[in-house]
């Protein structure tokens, strides 16, 4: 009997934080008591024990009961403890397994892009790419789908710090050009990479966003050009579109639309 009145008390916690939550100025006992049918002292009792461990304050001036700072501290550190890749996996197999071809995950780092998972597909296909290794952000769709979403003032520093090097006759290799293609970018919402780092390669990458709104990584497909048509490539934009929004949301990006 105890052990069932312990946990009625614990809902009955969890349904006045809810209910507080919706009330930007928050809510006086009476009207939590009539909200959720308990009587004035048992939400008071609740509300005191909530108070106490700061999930739950009260106004000094209105005496009403809002959100406390507490549970701020708890959902930092549920977004810290987020786990990129493994949020990121299940929507990387989804892709591997619609697409059959090599999918990547990037995370931006000082400048570069670094590879922190690759699946290979089921078609062949020779990439120098492999998991810990840096690439240059000018050249590849991982790194032009982070840059577009990044301050000029930033874009120009890292080319600047990193140089615009010719990695196929198709690099992108003049700053004004560069700039261009990345405006092009944010208004598609993807990118490209045109044989501009490997002959005989395109990939297309979606950005990612944490719950702050900023980019911190990007996935991409990768096959052969010859199979990487123009036409497959406008089939795949809603796919990809599709996995970029699915992975920021898992990591708590609020989409906002323009």
């Amino acid at each position: 009997m105890e052990r069932e009145n312990m946990v009625k008390s614990v809902s009955r916690a969890l349904d006045i934080i809810t209910l507080v939550s919706l009330k930007k100025g928050g809510l006086g006992v009476t009207e939590i008591a009539n909200q959720i049918d308990i009587n004035k002292s048992s939400v008071y009792r609740i509300l005191s024990t909530l108070v106490k461990y700061g999930y739950i304050e009260q106004d000094e001036e209105t005496t009403r009961y809002k959100l406390g700072y507490k549970l701020l501290e708890i959902s930092s550190k549920l977004l810290e403890s987020i786990d990129l890749r493994a949020e990121a996996t299940p929507f990387l197999q989804q892709l591997e397994k619609e697409t059959n071809e090599v999918i990547h995950l990037v995370v931006y780092d000082q400048g570069e892009v670094v590879y922190i998972e690759k699946l290979e597909g089921n078609e062949t296909l020779r990439m120098h790419s492999k998991v810990g290794k840096r690439a240059s952000v000018h050249c590849t769709s991982v790194g032009k789908a982070i840059l577009a979403y990044l301050p000029t003032s930033v874009v120009l520093d890292i080319l600047e710090r990193k140089g615009i090097a010719r990695q196929t006759d198709k690099t992108i290799t003049t700053k004004d050009a560069f700039i261009e293609e990345l405006a092009k970018v944010k208004q598609k919402g993807y990118a490209l990479d045109l044989e501009e780092n490997e002959y005989g390669i395109t990939c297309m990458a979606v950005p990612i966003f944490d719950h702050l709104g900023k980019v911190v990584a990007a996935v991409s497909i990768s096959g052969p050009t010859i199979r990487m048509t123009e036409d497959r490539l406008t089939h795949l934009q809603p796919l990809m579109l599709y996995i970029g929004k699915q992975i920021s949301a898992r990591l708590g990006y609020k989409h906002r639309s323009s």
